[in-house]
């Protein structure tokens, strides 16, 4: 299921959400225009083991960095990343693996994280944010510690915004595509539904892949660790008063006859 758009209006203008989004397009724009990128995602490997065998940056007999397209011949050495690797936890938050991956994680933060915006305030949504992310990233490695295929993508984040969106307005109407096979249909449904299927999709995927060879693909225990975090940090937020603040202010919020449905 793809939502499309809500029904739960909003008092501020979501400047984080958006700052957010542009921030990911800007980032996946770089990692194709840099050679770099690939130091910058997160590699559960490297994070347990203390090793830098991703980041390690080819140098030039100048002590340069090796330009691109530059022959191999000119490397004298590897030297280190440039950065600690700790700080791919964060990094690799804002970087997609490609158009597909970037525009679903998008999609879902424009739909819902306006919303969340808007009833925690913006400088408790970036660290809600931000903290979601985190956990995801940490949950994903501690449960493939040895692998070295790089984490990366907004949705272990976005899976907090998720989860926050289910308690505060699980009664809101979501707009939703139902794809089957190359064709599909529209359906309004409940917040509450939409966010419990996908979490339980989250859980059967994570559950039935535990023990199998993990080559790459989706990140599910990323998804899994940034939900349950979202759900408690909200908690801590308020939870339950949060909510119904929420909803006496959206009582009171004027919606024209031309856009009743949605926001």
């Amino acid at each position: 299921m793809i939502p499309l758009r809500d029904n739960q209006p909003t008092e501020r203008f979501p400047a984080v959400t958006i700052a957010l989004i542009a921030l990911n397009v800007v980032m996946f724009i770089a990692q194709w225009l840099l050679p770099l990128d690939a130091s910058l995602t997160a590699v559960p490997y490297e994070l347990t083991h203390h090793v830098d065998i991703v980041g390690r940056v080819a140098l030039s007999s100048s002590g340069h960095l090796l330009a691109p397209g530059q022959h191999p011949a000119a490397i004298l050495t590897y030297g280190p990343s440039p950065h600690p690797l700790w700080i791919t936890i964060f990094t690799s938050m804002f970087m997609h693996a490609g158009l597909m991956h970037l525009g679903g994680n998008m999609l879902f933060l424009w739909v819902f994280g306006n919303n969340i915006e808007d009833a925690l305030g913006r400088f408790r949504f970036v660290v809600f944010y931000l903290l979601c992310g985190l956990a995801a990233a940490l949950l994903q490695i501690a449960t493939d510690p040895n692998s070295v295929t790089p984490v990366l993508g907004a949705s272990g984040a976005i899976a907090g915004v998720l989860a926050a969106y289910y308690l505060l307005y699980p009664r809101a109407r979501v707009l939703t595509l139902v794809p089957i096979s190359w064709f599909g249909f529209f359906v309004e449904l409940r917040a509450g539904w939409v966010l419990a299927f996908w979490f339980a999709l989250q859980v059967y995927e994570g559950l039935v892949g535990i023990g199998m060879e993990r080559g790459g693909g989706v990140a599910t225990f990323a998804h899994i660790g940034g939900f349950l975090t979202g759900l408690a940090l909200i908690q801590l937020c308020g939870g339950r008063r949060l909510a119904q603040r929420q909803s006496k202010r959206a009582a009171l919020i004027p919606i024209p006859p031309s856009e009743r449905g949605y926001s």
